[in-house]
């Protein structure tokens, strides 16, 4: 069954909200997002479409961003064999992003879920060092990092699990759901609700 999930997110580099529909399957999961920021040169806003196949790994995503200075678009295509398609809508080049089968985006907390679901690292305690491709936003920059997962307590029945994550110099303890969602992550923001006014 369909849910929407939203976050919110203020810190001194600004502020944000992003709001999610996630359709698991039995062939995966699909997840159609938006996300608004505040950037230094202004605010950014971008769409996207994702599908997660059964497996836990990402074969296809695309992006539109928009700020002040214009739109951009991005779609990536992983093939069976591991393989990115890049198309920027210039054209589009192929690459192995050093055998990543996980994608971030830049501020999503969604994205931050996909590998601790995909490893079951809110159930089943482990760390592992990932290859990922990054997506930088606004730009929609994509390049090769290296992320590091750790399950600092796992979830028991329906309680809640946290999960560190590391790059760079970047280092966080993720709270998520029984379901692996990000409950509360610093940098991308906590769980939210946004009822309607009567």
């Amino acid at each position: 069954m369909a849910e929407m999930l939203s976050w919110r997110f203020s810190g001194d580099d600004g502020e944000g909200l992003e709001s999610v529909r996630i359709s698991p399957s039995a062939t995966g999961l699909r997840a159609v997002g938006r996300l608004i920021r505040g950037i230094p040169s202004g605010v950014l806003t971008a769409s996207y479409r994702l599908v997660v196949a059964a497996d836990g790994t990402l074969s296809r995503l695309s992006v539109d961003v928009a700020t002040g200075d214009g739109e951009k678009q991005l779609t990536l295509s992983r093939s069976a064999d591991g393989v990115w398609l890049v198309d920027d809508g210039s054209g589009g080049t192929r690459g192995g992003f050093s055998g990543a089968c996980d994608v971030d985006l830049a501020f999503s907390p969604v994205f931050a879920a996909l590998p601790i679901r995909r490893l079951r690292l809110h159930r089943e305690p482990a760390e592992h060092v990932l290859p990922m491709v990054f997506v930088n936003l606004p730009d929609l920059a994509v390049e090769a990092t290296e992320q590091t997962y750790r399950t600092v307590k796992a979830a028991e029945g329906d309680e809640s699990a946290v999960v560190a994550f590391s790059s760079g110099a970047v280092e966080a303890e993720l709270t998520v759901d029984a379901d692996g969602f990000v409950l509360d992550g610093p940098g991308i923001g906590s769980r939210t609700s946004l009822d309607a006014r009567r």
